[in-house]
């Protein structure tokens, strides 16, 4: 279905759109595709990178739709404003999402491990693929991020493998309404709680996604979740849990660290096995247990599960550590809607050193949507001597109501008891983290949808450096 036909990708440099263009260039399809990042001169490395695989890369100017024979991938919705749509339109080219194209090639496979839920997706799906890979399964996995197993010299950007086996391994998307397009033989649920839908229109995109499934591995510790267990019938449902008897996998004591987390995995049968991760945070024991469980559900045993998490190596931007200087540690993360925050914070306080916050939200339609929800996981997750700092929202254009920005969420968090300074862009963030930090500390870079954070990471650990000689 994808060799020798014609593909443009609009956006070919997006976490959800590299994958795709660079599977389907791996299946004999014709690729090319701009960017608009490209056009700016932002993540250059990439684009390099796609050029290397045979990629045709073009301006966003609608330049390089030019002819019939193209299918022209879009990231979601279609905006008639976007110059490759309206060449598309003008040449008579197919125009279809990246959900759409997806979905066509997950459907197509004999095993289809989907993988959803508001938070845990790419460390899930990663656990996932790299436990098939380990038992020989050769799965083709598509992630949303960047999975270190995966990388190499020749890989940079792994975020997506292609395998002869059966098995295709996806992280699904709900926040779009994409996932409803998926039909899995596995369906994983990791949680569910206010992202970017409403939680009625969440319940019914997770049921309907759980009620196709022959198995479906879900999580009885998030409320919402154990609810739908209660709908799933007994054997087609495989519940985990951090603790709760009666889950067919449960984790025994969690064995903290600053780098990793070990626990026993128990089933409900009897067996037992050790897992030790080499990424920390207990919210990582609980994508554990969901990866053991789709992995049961593909046929691998419980004790080679256990053995090949003991090396994943983790996904970027996870609680990565971009560098040390002259005492503190910067760490560079995804964290960017509630449940994630309260992850990463709940898996960085046991140990020692005061958390400099830095959180570029996401879009000021999240912030909106979740102002409260934010303020609530800050005020409630910080130490009283961390400090956050906001700038406004990530914004690459558009009429995006800007009217509520990142004062709302700071002022909130401040009426609650905590520290937190709104400033006008990252750059007075970095300054004033400088300012601040001290040995022993941990800066926290914190955000989605745009790939220079890290760069900015990285620059915060030089800037220490530098400050220290």
């Amino acid at each position: 279905m994808i060799s020798g036909q014609d593909f443009f990708f609009c956006g070919v440099g997006g976490s959800g759109m590299t994958p795709l263009a660079l599977i389907t260039k791996a299946k004999g399809g014709v690729v090319e595709g701009s960017d608009r990042a490209l056009d700016q001169g932002r993540n250059l490395s990439r684009f390099d990178y796609l050029r290397g695989q045979g990629v045709v890369l073009h301006p966003q100017d609608g330049s390089g739709v030019t002819r019939a024979s193209q299918t022209l991938v879009v990231s979601a919705a279609i905006e008639e404003t976007i110059p490759d749509v309206q060449s598309a339109r003008r040449v008579g080219a197919p125009i279809v999402t990246r959900a759409e194209l997806l979905s066509d090639l997950f459907n197509a496979a004999s095993v289809r491990v989907g993988v959803g839920g508001t938070s845990g997706k790419s460390t899930t799906t990663a656990m996932i693929g790299w436990i098939l890979v380990q038992a020989g399964l050769d799965p083709t996995i598509v992630n949303g991020a960047e999975m270190k197993n995966f990388v190499d010299a020749a890989t940079p950007f792994a975020a997506f493998r292609v395998g002869a086996g059966a098995p295709f391994v996806a992280e699904l998307d709900e926040s779009d309404g994409s996932i409803a397009r998926f039909s899995p033989t596995v369906a994983v649920v990791n949680n569910i709680s206010l992202d970017h839908k409403t939680m009625e229109e969440l319940r019914a995109l997770f049921g309907d996604f759980a009620a196709k499934a022959m198995s479906v591995v879900i999580n009885l510790d998030n409320d919402e979740t154990a609810i739908l267990a209660q709908t799933i019938a007994a054997g087609r449902r495989i519940t985990f849990s951090l603790g709760r008897v009666g889950a067919d996998l449960v984790a025994g004591p969690l064995d903290q660290a600053p780098d990793g987390i070990g626990f026993e995995v128990k089933t409900a049968k009897g067996e037992a096995a050790r897992v030790q991760l080499k990424v920390p945070g207990a919210h990582n024991a609980a994508n554990a247990l969901a990866a053991v469980g789709a992995a049961l559900a593909c046929g691998v045993s419980l004790a080679d599960a256990a053995s090949a998490l003991g090396s994943f190596t983790g996904i970027r931007r996870r609680l990565e550590v971009a560098g040390v200087a002259g005492g503190v540690t910067v760490i560079d993360d995804f964290g960017h809607n509630p449940d994630k925050i309260t992850a990463t914070l709940a898996a960085l306080h046991p140990f020692p050193g005061r958390l400099l916050l830095m959180f570029q939200p996401h879009g000021y339609r999240p912030l909106q949507l979740m102002g409260e929800a934010f303020i609530d996981a800050f005020a409630t997750s910080m130490a009283p001597d961390d400090i956050l700092l906001m700038p406004e929202p990530v914004y690459f254009g558009g009429t995006t109501d800007r009217s509520v920005g990142s004062e709302a969420v700071v002022a909130g968090v401040r009426t609650r008891g905590r520290n937190a300074e709104a400033l006008p862009d990252r750059a007075a963030c970095g300054a004033r983290l400088l300012e601040l930090a001290r040995a022993g500390d941990r800066i926290v870079v914190m955000g989605a949808r745009d790939d220079t954070l890290s760069v900015f990471a990285g620059e915060l650990v030089e800037r220490l450096g530098k400050r220290g000689s």
